[in-house]
């Protein structure tokens, strides 16, 4: 039974990594620097691509925007639903790929993602907020291609 569970939790945490990155969680003073760059106004909307235990869901959360996080790993949603528990009138979790998912609108988003997925990240803003004025924050990868509006602590703006 044991292994089950073990082989179980590696399938969940492993299988991400071929649509995003595997699961690394935003510290809180990334979280904090992820938003300033973002510079979004109370009310408007944070999407979260990869969102993880929803920490940062939770932080967008308390500075006043409506957060949406696209989480693949069920493990995590469910974990992320109990992070963001007082704040689930301004936090949505869907579970999904996010590739494959309809992005909700949003003013900004936030990603940490692995390299080789940027460009796709790129094709996909572009794809669906063609001529919306989005803001983009990714965390460690550089979109190729994309001027970099602002850099700070290793997080890069873009926008779009």
């Amino acid at each position: 039974m044991f292994l089950i569970v073990i082989a179980a939790v590696i399938l969940l945490f492993g299988f991400v990594v071929v649509i995003g990155a595997p699961y690394v969680p935003t510290l809180t003073q990334q979280q904090a620097d992820a938003l300033d760059l973002l510079a979004l106004k109370k009310g408007q909307t944070v999407l979260d691509l990869g969102s993880g235990d929803g920490r940062f869901l939770r932080a967008a959360a308390l500075s006043g925007y409506k957060a949406v996080g696209i989480e693949a790993n069920p493990l995590l949603v469910l974990i992320a639903y109990v992070v963001c528990w007082r704040q689930r009138r301004n936090v949505t979790i869907i579970w999904g790929n996010m590739w494959q998912k309809q992005w909700p609108a949003t003013d900004g988003i936030y990603v940490f993602l692995h390299s080789r997925f940027m460009q796709k990240l790129d094709n996909k803003v572009i794809q669906q907020y063609h001529g919306k004025n989005i803001k983009l924050v990714s965390y460690a990868f550089k979109i190729p291609s994309k001027k970099i509006v602002k850099k700070h602590s290793g997080m890069y703006l873009y926008h779009y």
